[in-house]
């Protein structure tokens, strides 16, 4: 794992890719290197996983290709016999020699064949092309911006921001990151970025023409994996485990407790005995307040049964201290506790010598684990009940609060939730179930000049769900959460928040032949009875005890509404009040101000809304206040 950067016919190419390579420095704390061609430069930052000696170091420079590298490739094993076969002859045992090797002789061709999480430029020099190219499912980042004929290119956006300038905040996608709490993988936060798609590749002409193409398409997949035979899911789970576990360097795993989690860290064990893993716990006060489950003592009970090396950690952090801090990491605004949590682990995993952890990331989009895929279901029972029966019962749940000045009510949280959306049409339903607001609550929040990105963000949303050739509610919705909430949220803040904390941290279930598995399975054997993720319980029973596997659902997330009601309450009201995105007009106080009321009365719970709202003023005071400077100077 590691921060790659570059520049293509830029002017002051290679004091920028300096620039940009400097800032990635803790995504590759265990080297640095730079290539020059003409005008063409590459930067790396190397974390060093896959042979630790110098003949893995980077940019890899062999007969007459350059390649700066970010990822791991699972197969690199079978490639690089098939490749040896073939009368290649390798210099060391890098995956990184194997992937440049792979070019040479299939070149684009070779993409499909990769199994594993990547972003890469590659510079040919006979050519005096320059490919980029990003892994299937968009596990790995690669911002990039145009400038003329000129690109310049990056694993974070923080490093373009700072160093190319002239970048200006789009506020279109601070739309859509109020709507979802993150930032789409289809956007970007500001206005001349990009982010190259998941699955595809660009090529960058000497002549300063730019072509792309797409090599995997995930729609396409789902739909030839429903037309063929079901999976042996336990088979393929087990075999991208044990992928996953290819390192020069001790691998950990994350261990909340959870039916994800256990089930990887299970199958870990079983290939590496004595394996290490971290895990969770809040402050007594903080998970009552929250009505928290006790994942603790199910993580004990795997790492007990397994021969695990369990490393507790309690979540008690500053986090006045810890939000801007997190926020200039996370690259975009995104208003996910969690990536806290996943910091504070890989913080303290690093100080114990571990670089790379395996996470259970992905399960629950692919498998349908959350809670919005089974009330989506029930929704549609919910429709046909009379509605002289739905009124009342609806009103009674309206008038009931969320919590107490001492602690909270979890199912009446999500009774407020099931009800906000339950009479809506599938796609609106869907898209109500895990976003935060509808969409007149999103117009009145902002500036009324943006009531135009509102329709166009709402847009986006239904033209995505709607793009799919399943005939299977479950699996629309798992395509819909693989597509958007999967790369948007969850990989984003994994890979951005992990790596701050020079981590690398690896995701077997996604991968691309478990996810071929997940969608040859019907969704009555995802969601069975009011069961969610059935197949992989099924499949994760061959190893894990019954009380694991057929647990309440957990929540590795943080207990917000303690934080709000005593850490942030401070920090709120300043925002309310004297905030830049109130005074700049993007979002209107009184607005942000019933928010506040109706959290602190208890009527509604608005702590997740509350926290996305500061992750977005701190992001944007960094993001207006760099261009201020800059216009300044």
């Amino acid at each position: 794992m590691c921060g790659i950067a570059g520049t293509f016919r830029w002017p002051d190419g290679g004091p920028l890719t300096d620039r940009l390579t400097e800032t990635l420095a803790h995504r590759g704390p265990d080297g640095s290197g730079r290539y020059d061609h003409g005008d063409v430069h590459l930067g790396h930052r190397r974390l060093s996983i896959i042979d630790l000696s110098e003949t893995g170091a980077q940019p890899m420079v062999s007969g007459g290709l350059a390649l700066t590298y970010n990822g791991e490739l699972y197969n690199a094993p079978e490639l690089r016999a098939e490749l040896a076969a073939h009368g290649v002859r390798f210099r060391g045992t890098s995956d990184t020699e194997v992937l440049l090797e792979a070019w040479r002789r299939w070149g684009v061709k070779c993409l499909p064949r990769l199994r594993g999480m990547f972003a890469f430029g590659i510079f040919d020099e006979r050519t005096g092309e320059l490919f980029l190219a990003r892994d299937q499912l968009g596990i790995k980042p690669l911002f990039y911006v145009r400038r003329g004929d000129g690109i310049a290119f990056a694993s974070e956006l923080k490093a373009l921001a700072g160093a190319v300038g002239g970048l200006h905040v789009n506020e279109t996608t601070l739309v859509a990151s109020l709507l979802y709490y993150w930032v789409p993988d289809s956007r970007c936060a500001y206005r001349e970025a990009r982010k190259l798609p998941p699955g595809t590749w660009m090529r960058c002409h000497p002549n300063g023409r730019v072509d792309t193409g797409q090599y995997w398409n995930l729609r396409d997949v789902a739909a030839e994996a429903q037309a063929g035979p079901p999976a042996d899911l336990a088979a393929v789970v087990e075999d991208s485990t044990r992928k996953h576990l290819l390192s020069d360097v001790p691998v950990a795993t994350f261990l909340s407790g959870g039916l994800d989690s256990s089930y990887l860290t299970a199958l870990a064990a079983k290939y590496q005995p004595g394996i290490s893993a971290y895990t969770i716990g809040f402050r007594a006060e903080d998970a009552k307040f929250e009505a928290m489950p006790d994942d603790l003592r199910y993580a004990r009970t795997v790492a007990e049964r397994f021969g695990v090396d369990l490393h507790e950690i309690e979540i008690a952090p500053n986090v006045q201290e810890l939000l801007p801090h997190l926020t200039y990491h996370l690259d975009e605004p995104i208003g996910d506790p969690a990536a806290i949590n996943s910091y504070l682990i890989c913080t303290a995993a690093r100080e114990a010598g571990v670089k790379v952890m395996l996470s259970g990331m992905g399960a629950d989009e692919l498998f349908a684990g959350y809670r919005k895929h089974l009330a989506n279901l029930i929704a549609l029972r919910y429709q046909k009940i009379p509605s002289g029966v739905r009124r009342p019962a609806a009103s009674l749940v309206d008038r009931l609060p969320v919590a107490t000045s001492k602690r909270g009510f979890r199912s009446v949280r999500f009774a407020k939730r099931f009800l906000s959306f339950a009479e809506l049409p599938e796609e609106t339903a869907f898209r109500r179930s895990y976003t935060m607001y509808d969409r007149d609550e999103l117009l009145g929040l902002v500036n009324p000049d943006l009531a135009g990105a509102v329709d166009d963000v709402l847009t986006e949303h239904a033209d995505t769900y709607h793009d799919n050739l399943l005939d299977d509610f479950v699996n629309r919705m798992c395509l819909a959460d693989a597509r958007m909430f999967l790369p948007g949220l969850n990989l984003t803040y994994t890979d951005r928040s992990t790596m701050a904390a020079s981590t690398e941290v690896r995701v077997p279930f996604v991968d691309v032949e478990v996810v071929r598995a997940a969608f040859s399975l019907p969704g009555n054997r995802k969601i069975a009875g009011r069961q969610g993720k059935a197949a992989l319980k099924e499949a994760a029973s061959s190893i894990l005890p019954k009380e694991i596997v057929y647990r309440p659902k957990g929540l590795f997330s943080a207990p917000l509404r303690a934080w709000m009601s005593r850490d942030l309450a401070p920090l709120v009201r300043e925002v309310v009040h004297d905030g830049a995105l109130v005074r700049s007009g993007l979002l209107r106080r009184e607005a942000l101000q019933q928010l506040v009321d109706e959290d602190a009365a208890g009527r509604e719970d608005r702590s997740k809304h509350l926290w996305h709202v500061l992750t977005l003023e701190y992001w944007y005071r960094g993001a207006t206040e760099a261009g201020a400077a800059e216009r300044a100077a």
